[in-house]
This record gives C-alpha cells, structure tokens and sequence, in this order.
C-alpha cells in the first residue's frame, strides 16, 4: 500500500518506550502485511482469549488488505482502476475509505489527493531514477480527486488510477483496535508498520510513543504520552534517495508528481482515529508547515508536531512532548 509513516516501527525500539520490564512475556506477535512490519502487543486482555484476539487482528488487515490494496488483483481498488470509467460496486469499508480521502482532499485543497497513482507508479525509488520530466508531466494531466465520486457503495472513477497509501493503513489500524476491543481486550498496542494506534492505556498511564526523528533515523526526536489515540507521521527519510543535492521521496505533490520540496522534514499527527492521522500527516507535509497548521488549529482535538529539515521542532499548541 504506501508508505512507512514515520513513527518508531522496530519491536526494540518500542519495548524500549512503552514497556515495563516484564513485556518480553506479554502476548505479541509480529508479521508481514500492508507492505510492511505490523506488531500487535496486548497489556490487558481482561477475560479475552489473547492467541484468539491476534488472530482476529491480523484476520481483519488481511481482509481489509484484500479490499484495499491497488497492486493485488480483484481488489476494489484494482477493479476500479481498471474499470476505464464505468461504476463499480465496493464495499462498504472501501467506500468509507474513499468519502473520507475525499472529505480530506476538499479540506486540504487537493494536498492529499487519492488519484496520485498514475504520477506515483512512475517512481522507482530503489532504483534511485528520476521519472522522465515529460512522463511526469502526462501523468499529473490525469491526477485529481475530482474526477472520483463515491454514491453508496457504487463508486466511478472517470480517468485515472486510485492509490489509498494515504490513508489505507490508517483505517485498517482502526478497525484493528475494534476488532480488539469486541474481543475484550482492555490495552493494547498497534503498529502498523509505524502507524501507532494506542489502545487504553498502559497500567493507568499513557503509552509512551517515540518519534523517529527524521534527520537521524536511528534516533527519536522527541516522545510523546498518549492513551487512546493514534499516532502517525509522514516524512522524507520513508522511502527516497538523494541526487545532485536533492532529496527525492515519496510524498509528491499531486499537481507536479515531484517529491514537495519544503522546510519539513516529517509530519506526526495525533488524534483519536488513526485514518484521520494518516491522511492529515501526508496532507500537511505537502501543504507546508504553516497552511498545516492553520488547516490543524481548525481541526477538533487534533495536534502536529513538525520536524523541519534544519532539525527544529515546533508543535501545535495542544500538544506536549518531550526531548530524549
């Protein structure tokens, strides 16, 4: 699906942040999906069946992956892509992901953009090439959210391609945690693939969340605490390569197909719905920091925090961190 939003994604580097010095026993598990590493960590599983929840989570991302992927065939948004304009009927969780990218393209002004793919299939970043300048240019003729609607469950796509990178992974942690939650599981920690999703809370504190810090990605950059919220961050060290002095990566700007070139370094979002995090952290990283932060402060219990490529931190006013 998309990217490595940015938060700290290795096992280690969490147990470090968020556990007591018993969690090498707590029930975890670890695998591969979304295109990245996901681990699920229970704290309280109450009177639930802890083997029985993790396999009901990762049953849940790999149903939703099945929906939501643009590369695997037969998926919702394969067969919408390769519908050539005609309506196509999704499901409900497909349609849901969909009305809220769109919701978040008209708030954004087209920052995050869903309709990205046919600039975004063009860049090979393990190859470390370029897209042609021409190609590029062909490709963002066909970008624009408006160009989808969504009626029910029957969606049209009227030219172009979708890629739910954006906010797929976000969505999926969230039924994740609903999914943990019918279970009976009272606290709980997910990661997915760094979208962090906490689940109550950690023995009646908060969980303690790091953020990579992007300029030095063996390092944090700053911790925050969090119970019941979701915790997601979007930045130019996720996939890329430098050339020529230029750092290019993955969060382009719709409108050119180009990796933005701006003062951020990464974007970490915190909010209660992490679908809501994921799209908001791409499309304040392509908005630049201060149309981000006005878009932000519009935003009901929504904060950011922004990491600038000359390694200063500034957050929104709502929230707090700390500094290793």
């Amino acid at each position: 699906m998309k990217r490595y939003a940015a938060i700290v994604a290795l096992v280690c580097l969490l147990c470090s942040l968020c556990a007591c010095t018993t969690e090498t026993s707590l029930p975890s598990r670890t695998g591969f999906a979304l295109d990245t590493v996901v681990t699920i960590t229970l704290y309280d599983v109450g009177k639930a069946d802890a083997e029985d929840a993790l396999s009901a989570a990762f049953d849940e991302i790999e149903r939703l992956e099945s929906l939501l992927s643009v590369t695997r065939e037969e998926s919702d948004v394969w067969r919408l892509n390769t519908a050539e304009g005609r309506a196509v009927t999704v499901a409900k969780e497909t349609a849901e992901v969909l009305t809220l990218a769109l919701r978040y393209a008209e708030l954004s002004g087209g920052a995050l953009d869903v309709t990205v793919r046919p600039v975004s299939q063009l860049w090979d970043f393990a190859a470390q090439a370029v897209p042609d300048t021409a190609a590029l240019q062909q490709a963002a003729e066909l970008v624009g959210y408006h160009n989808l609607s969504v009626d029910g469950q029957v969606v049209t796509l009227t030219q172009g391609a979708v890629d739910l990178g954006g906010i797929a992974k976000g969505y999926i942690a969230d039924r994740v945690a609903a999914v943990l939650k019918r279970k009976g599981v009272c606290s709980a920690l997910i990661d997915l693939g760094g979208n962090i999703v906490a689940v109550g809370n950690k023995a009646g504190e908060p969980f303690r969340i790091g953020i990579k810090n992007p300029l030095a990605t063996d390092s944090l950059c700053a911790v925050v605490e969090e119970s019941e919220m979701s915790v997601v961050t979007s930045g130019i060290y996720e996939r890329g390569f430098d050339k020529d002095g230029i750092r290019y990566h993955h969060l382009l700007d719709p409108a050119t197909g180009m990796p933005v070139q701006n003062t951020l370094a990464s974007v970490t979002i915190v909010c209660a719905k992490s679908a809501d995090a994921d799209a908001l952290s791409t499309a304040c990283f392509v908005m630049g920091e201060e149309r981000a932060r006005k878009l932000i402060d519009s935003l009901p219990d929504t904060e950011a925090l922004f990491v600038r490529r000359d390694g200063t931190i500034k957050a929104t006013d709502g929230l707090t961190y700390t500094t290793p």
